[in-house]
């Protein structure tokens, strides 16, 4: 909320990664930035996928600058969350006057692999 109350919105969507960026790392909050994930497909690594964030090496963060946050941007946070093998993934529009996100949470029947990234 922080990035948005500072830059208001009309900026590209890296700014406000960028602005996340410096709030995490002044709260002290462990992240990457734009960083591959694996996609797996079953049991089997398939591939990789850039995230725009992944907070304490289990939240994927994903921003968007887009006129409004669309059933196709849910399924697209939903299925990261499963291909990637995460549980909470926070979907944030940065494009209106007042901050929108949404919190999705991914409860698999497999068990997860709780990713250790350098």
């Amino acid at each position: 909320m922080s990035v948005h109350n500072e830059l208001g919105s009309g900026f590209p969507e890296v700014i406000y990664q960028r602005g996340l960026g410096v709030e995490l790392t002044t709260a002290n909050v462990p992240f990457q930035a734009e960083i591959h994930l694996p996609v797996y497909y079953k049991e089997t690594a398939i591939g990789s996928r850039r995230a725009d964030f992944l907070v304490d090496n289990q939240v994927l963060v994903e921003s968007k600058v887009t006129s409004e946050l669309t059933s196709l941007n849910y399924a697209q946070v939903i299925n990261y969350l499963k291909a990637h093998r995460l549980e909470v993934a926070l979907l944030i529009s940065f494009s209106e006057s007042s901050l929108r996100f949404k919190r999705f949470l991914h409860n698999a029947s497999r068990p997860l692999i709780k990713l250790q990234l350098s």
